[in-house]
């Protein structure tokens, strides 16, 4: 006796195996794809896009090694300053964050919020 069931993407009536699951491969691929898209993003991953946004962003906006933007040009990019991988402390006691080579020091000049940019120098690794 054959059990007929349908295929668990488009429900078309399966025929051939009767432990088959799957009209085809692109039914298959399909499922698997709503199946992973439907579960919650895990907290690795989040952490994770956010560092890469966060570099990307660094990146683009120094390219000369060191410069300043104003922090709503960053953060209406979707920068988040408390996602980074280490710090720095300068001389002068001032903490800079970095996202792996890219570094951003917080500051604010007439009063306005703005990001020292600078990239990781060798002279660094000794502090």
């Amino acid at each position: 006796m054959r059990i007929h069931r349908g295929c668990l993407y488009c429900g078309k009536e399966l025929t051939g195996r009767t432990d088959k699951k799957y009209c085809n491969l692109h039914c298959k691929s399909a499922y698997q794809y709503q199946k992973i898209k439907e579960q919650p993003e895990r907290f690795y991953n989040k952490v994770d896009n956010q560092l890469r946004l966060n570099r990307r962003l660094l990146k683009e906006y120094n390219k000369a090694g060191k410069s300043v933007i104003r922090s709503e040009v960053l953060t209406g990019q979707g920068f988040n300053p408390k996602f980074h991988t280490h710090h720095w402390k300068n001389q002068k006691g001032e903490i800079y964050h970095f996202v792996y080579e890219y570094g951003f020091l917080q500051k604010t000049e007439n009063r306005k919020e703005k990001y020292v940019l600078v990239t990781w120098q060798k002279y660094m690794e000794n502090r």
